[in-house]
């Protein structure tokens, strides 16, 4: 079987192919009244977030101190973005961490996913973004099994312009350290997007080869859905064929089943999940997925489609559940951008997971 670190250095010589999965079953759905919340924490994150906001750092460290003891690479790739994104609007509870540890490797990491999102901003992105490899690489120092500051890094050489070679490099480092990390695999997909924008099947190449050498638990499963959608979305490139954007749904469908309904963990996935099945016109297996996200909205996909997420998520469910099909092109297609301002992937705001 050929193996993530193989197949993205293929890819910039040959293309491969596609795969398929299972359907999940359908099941009951929610209330038009219901409830929603945008990018709710879990159990574990929100203490920390709720204690960052009276300026306490103590807990923050605790859980990425423990994400890593764990080795919960994954959990510990959200934690950071989240924490970096809360740092922007309210940093007091960083700059107390980092008066008290300064050399904490979770405060490193945080402040080098906190320096990039910054410098993601703005139109010299490159060029702010360039003075930041030494403060990525003192994270990486700090504890040479964690993938994270490696995606940090994938990130970052995708917004410097760099080379496929010095790219290869990063993405062998990473993966070294956890084979099927999603976060890794999602920056590099990212990066072969832009290396080859409109080139779609070089990127279904990838995410269809790391899937098909990951677990049938990893979120690695969800990243053919992830291909489809930047897909569906750019509105360039030649067209890729309708089995092969359902295949990746069946295999997003079938990562979806191994969780239990209304989860924040999966819960991103089924977010772009269901937006792919509507654009499919899959409409029960949407109306599937719309019952297992429950309350937990995210801001991606929706912030890739409208200013406001959280409205656009409900639009879009108040006509699945009246069984208005087809869908309305507003809740669709992406709306256009502001003059003069960047859209970024997961919303107009550039959160944590933006990049």
């Amino acid at each position: 079987m050929v193996n993530a670190m193989t197949s993205l250095r293929a890819l910039f010589r040959s293309t491969r192919r596609a795969t398929n999965a299972s359907p999940l079953a359908a099941g009951p759905l929610p209330g038009d009244d219901d409830e929603v919340f945008l990018d709710a924490p879990d159990e574990r994150l929100a203490p920390a977030l709720v204690a960052a906001g009276r300026g306490e750092y103590e807990p923050a460290a605790k859980l990425l101190a423990g994400t890593r003891g764990a080795a919960e690479w994954e959990e510990r790739d959200r934690y950071v973005r989240r924490l970096a994104l809360f740092a922007r609007s309210r940093a007091e509870w960083l700059g107390r961490w980092s008066a008290a540890a300064p050399h904490d490797p979770d405060l490193l990491l945080v402040q080098a996913q906190l320096a990039v999102d910054q410098a993601w901003d703005s139109p010299a992105r490159a060029e702010l973004l360039r003075p930041l490899s030494p403060l990525i690489t003192a994270a990486a120092r700090g504890d040479d099994r964690d993938p994270v500051p490696w995606r940090i890094a994938l990130d970052h050489a995708r917004g410097t312009n760099a080379g496929h070679r010095y790219f290869e490099e990063l993405w062998e480092a990473a993966v070294r350290r956890a084979p099927h990390h999603y976060g890794c695999h999602v920056a590099a997909l990212r990066y072969l997007g832009t290396y080859w924008h409109g080139s779609h099947g070089e990127c279904f190449d990838f995410a269809d080869l790391a899937a098909q050498d990951a677990p049938p638990d990893s979120l690695v499963q969800a990243l053919p859905a992830r291909a489809a959608f930047a897909y569906l979305t750019d509105g360039c490139g030649p067209e890729v064929p309708r089995g092969r954007l359902d295949a990746a749904a069946d295999r997003a469908i079938a990562l979806s089943a191994r969780f239990p309904a209304a989860d924040t963990w999966p819960a991103e996935i089924r977010n772009k999940l269901m937006y792919l099945l509507v654009r499919l016109e899959r409409w029960e297996a949407a109306r599937t997925q719309l019952h297992l996200i429950g309350p937990y909205v995210t801001s991606f996909p929706w912030g890739r489609l409208s200013e406001d997420p959280l409205g656009h998520f409900v639009r879009l469910r108040d006509h699945l559940l009246a069984g208005t099909e087809p869908l309305p092109e507003a809740v669709l297609i992406p709306s256009p951008r502001p003059s003069g301002r960047p859209r970024a992937e997961h919303g107009g705001h550039v959160p944590a997971d933006d990049h």
